[in-house]
């Protein structure tokens, strides 16, 4: 497996074509179109491909008369996207055709059976996207700075793999290359283990009673956040990868075994040890993620701040950070319970803790620690 990065502009001249108007293939037409590429859109809902059109990111595919697109970019959802590439491959048959599904596997697999022209086929992913979908949610820097994977197949060309690439890097993103198997092993693992984590979580606060939940703060915000994702996208996502997920399931219900197996008896010999020894996994994991910019992981220290629940308080307070001359590494918001405050929860380098807690006191600004 290798992963590079490309910088400086990208090399697609175009005319691209895009099948499929949702959020990602809709982003894909307005990023391209920024950079002057022309854009024509295809989908099988005309009110998607006219909104999609309305917004900017291109022109119906009809009015590309006859002409040879340089690209296709198929954006069909999961469980129809190899028949639509087959079939974008034998209309288009100057054109290399890459697809953008969240599964490369088993899409690989089911275009080799078909006999489709291989050698003009790259499988790709980027790993971006929101929970709301269609689009109107669409953004044209929805890519910008996020992880894009390359999964070129045995067949590829050279010159295929380099247009998918020059995709992902017109648009901003940081290029990864893997093998089909290893990017579904690997997005079981940090993407759809997070998804069936948080929407199992989030299914046991229905019908929990209000003020109970009025207790909750950035810590179920957080882990909930993407519970909100669509139903539908992620059957097709969860069934399209069943076997890698079921493997890394298969650890994670060993886990919770032992965790039950502790808590109903919490004061047995070695049941405090084997609580901590569970935290302590998980803490020696989450140092695993990369840090900023995919760098090496870093530890940051964290301090909150108390705000007026009222307009421009947060920007007076990031520019007055700014003036001391601290960089905020990462920023979490929440609001007090029963107050008219807000809690800026801001993460800097330990080296910059104490200095700005003190520049901040003396600007007036209420901290804790």
């Amino acid at each position: 497996m290798s992963a590079f990065r490309s910088h400086g502009r990208g090399h697609l001249n175009g005319p691209v074509v895009v099948i499929g108007t949702g959020l990602l293939g809709t982003s894909i037409g307005l990023g391209l179109r920024g950079r002057g590429v022309p854009v024509f859109l295809s989908d099988p809902s005309p009110t998607n491909q006219a909104v999609a059109v309305d917004i900017g990111a291109g022109q119906p595919l009809g009015m590309l008369d006859g002409g040879t697109p340089e690209l296709v970019v198929v954006a069909a959802p999961p469980d129809v996207t190899a028949s639509v590439v087959a079939q974008a491959l034998t209309d288009y048959p100057d054109s290399v055709v890459v697809d953008i599904a969240s599964v490369k596997a088993a899409i690989l697999a089911e275009l080799q059976a078909s006999g489709a022209d291989m050698s003009r086929y790259v499988g790709t992913h980027p790993m971006a996207g929101r929970e709301k979908s269609g689009p109107v949610a669409a953004r044209g820097e929805l890519f910008t700075s996020m992880p894009w994977v390359v999964c070129p197949g045995p067949d590829s060309s050279a010159d295929a793999v380099q247009t998918a690439r020059s995709l992902a890097t017109d648009l901003g993103a940081v290029v990864s290359e893997f093998t089909a198997d290893e990017h579904d092993q690997a997005v079981a693992l940090v993407s759809h283990l997070p998804q069936i984590m948080s929407s199992l979580l989030a299914s046991q606060l229905q019908g929990t009673p209000l003020h109970a939940l009025s207790l909750a703060g950035n810590g179920l915000r957080d882990v909930t956040r993407i519970a909100a994702s669509d139903p539908t996208l992620w059957v097709q996502i969860l069934g399209g990868n069943a076997a890698k997920v079921v493997e890394i399931l298969y650890g994670v219900r060993e886990d919770l075994n032992r965790l039950i197996g502790t808590l109903e008896q919490p004061l047995a010999p070695g049941a405090r040890l084997d609580l901590a020894q569970l935290i302590s996994e998980g803490n020696a994991g989450q140092a695993r993620i990369p840090g900023k910019h995919g760098g090496p992981p870093q530890a940051y220290t964290w301090l909150t701040v108390l705000v007026d629940d009222r307009p421009g308080q947060i920007a007076r307070l990031l520019t007055e950070i700014g003036e001391v001359g601290v960089n905020v590494e990462d920023l979490r918001l929440d609001h007090s319970s029963g107050q008219n405050v807000g809690m800026v929860e801001l993460s800097v380098l330990p080296n910059k803790h104490d200095h700005l807690i003190e520049a901040l006191n003396d600007r007036g600004w209420r901290v804790l620690q």
